[in-house]
């Protein structure tokens, strides 16, 4: 077991700098994706759409992006983490600025995919570097706690969003994604190209997208696939629904809400930094997930159907997203050990990022035609429960990883067909 001293010790010097910059551009990565979940109450009422059709725009640009994911997620491998880290903070700095003048439904959803896309990239880029710069021993620990950026983001677009949307309304509120723009100059200035990125494309053929379908890789991406698709299907309903439903079923306006999710969510940072504790030192990284996603579906289930005040709601919230989101601190470190060095941008890209794109294009789109059909409480629970628990399960089938290895004596491992299966 490990302590802060020794903590401290490992990660002296580029390491732990290289870690704080990450987190601290994934947190307003994911704060540019939360603001439009807070304005989507607020962007219907004035394009005057259904449930149905806001969840359409929201489809719609997750579709967009996730297209564009896959060649940014190639390009990095092949130019390097950083010139698309720049781009990707820059690029969806502007992007989600832009939102706020948009004249039509149409223009929004364009720039929506396009912010979706540049922003997404944000995640593979910083799970590889954590990944080939952290000591063998902390890298799982770490690279869950740079997902305390998802409800970090939250809670902090949460606080934006009480003040711009009740104050000012909705299209001042996608403003604040130029606060993302001084990040632009700190990695330009204080991270460094991984040392293996550079080896892995100095000494190999550049990579291709044929190599994730290769005998050994194909299974474990295709599975790792579609338990990310299934758990953001779940994930991307629950969060851009959300306010719609503690609106309409709980009615709560638009400081009330924003308040209890933001609030939830830096309360849900516990359940973060327990799950990447207890995969690295504890229990595998595998087990991890499927005991956090099984109690984050029991919890949401509550959710949806008992507490009706508000503080009942914050609770009961508060350790769903403990358990349910606080499951990616685990989930996304899994997926960047267990693919090689020169694809793993790429296989971060097309297993995590694109997986996302299209679970958030499907997930929202058809729970919300299943609310309109069977009403809030059966629609909610019923398709994100279920799935969510589902996605869970899949990770039974997949090989457990153990802790304190080297990424190259992980390759080489799973090359092998050496890992546990307990």
């Amino acid at each position: 077991m490990f302590g802060c001293g020794s903590v401290t010790d490992s990660l002296r010097g580029y390491p732990l700098s290289a870690f704080l910059i990450c987190l601290i551009a994934y947190t307003t990565a994911q704060m540019d994706l939360a603001l439009f979940g807070y304005a989507v109450p607020a962007i219907r009422a004035e394009f005057e759409l259904s449930l149905s059709e806001v969840m359409a725009v929201v489809s719609t640009a997750f579709l967009m992006g996730g297209a564009l994911l896959v060649v940014l997620g190639w390009l990095t491998d092949r130019l390097g983490r950083l010139p698309l880290f720049q781009f990707s903070l820059l690029g969806s700095s502007v992007l989600v600025a832009l939102i706020s003048v948009a004249p039509g439904v149409m223009t929004l959803t364009a720039l929506r995919g396009a912010s979706i896309a540049v922003g997404g990239l944000s995640y593979p880029i910083t799970g590889a570097i954590i990944t080939e710069e952290t000591p063998a021993r902390l890298r799982g620990f770490m690279m869950g706690l740079l997902q305390i950026g998802y409800p970090l983001g939250w809670a902090l677009a949460s606080l934006w969003s009480m003040w711009l949307l009740t104050e000012y309304g909705w299209r001042q509120l996608f403003w604040v994604g130029l606060v993302s723009l001084p990040m632009v100059w700190v990695v330009r200035r204080y991270l460094r190209e991984p040392p293996r990125a550079i080896a892995a494309r100095s000494n190999e053929a550049p990579a291709s997208l044929s190599e994730l379908w290769a005998k050994g890789i194909r299974e474990r991406a295709l599975t790792l696939f579609c338990a990310q698709f299934l758990f953001v299907w779940a994930y991307a309903a629950s969060i851009f629904l959300f306010p719609s439903f503690l609106r309409e079923v709980r009615a709560l306006d638009a400081f009330d809400f924003s308040l209890l999710i933001g609030a939830g969510n830096a309360i849900g940072v516990a359940g973060y930094v327990l799950a990447a504790w207890i995969g690295e030192r504890v229990w595998t990284r595998r087990n991890t997930v499927v005991l956090w996603t099984l109690l984050g579906s029991l919890l949401f289930q509550v959710l949806v159907w008992l507490p009706e005040s508000f503080s009942q709601i914050l609770i009961v919230y508060a350790l769903m997203s403990m358990f349910f989101y606080g499951s990616a601190a685990v989930k996304f470190a899994y997926l960047a050990e267990v693919f090689p060095t020169r694809i793993r941008a790429l296989a971060m890209t097309c297993c995590g990022s694109l997986a996302v794109t299209l679970g958030s294009a499907a997930g929202p789109y058809s729970v919300s035609l299943a609310i309109e059909a069977w009403g809030w409480h059966i629609g909610y629970a019923a398709l994100v429960g279920v799935p969510l628990a589902l996605a869970g399960l899949l990770y039974l089938t997949l090989d457990a990883v153990p802790s304190g290895l080297e990424v190259e004596e992980i390759e080489h491992r799973v090359g092998k067909g050496a890992m546990l299966h307990g």
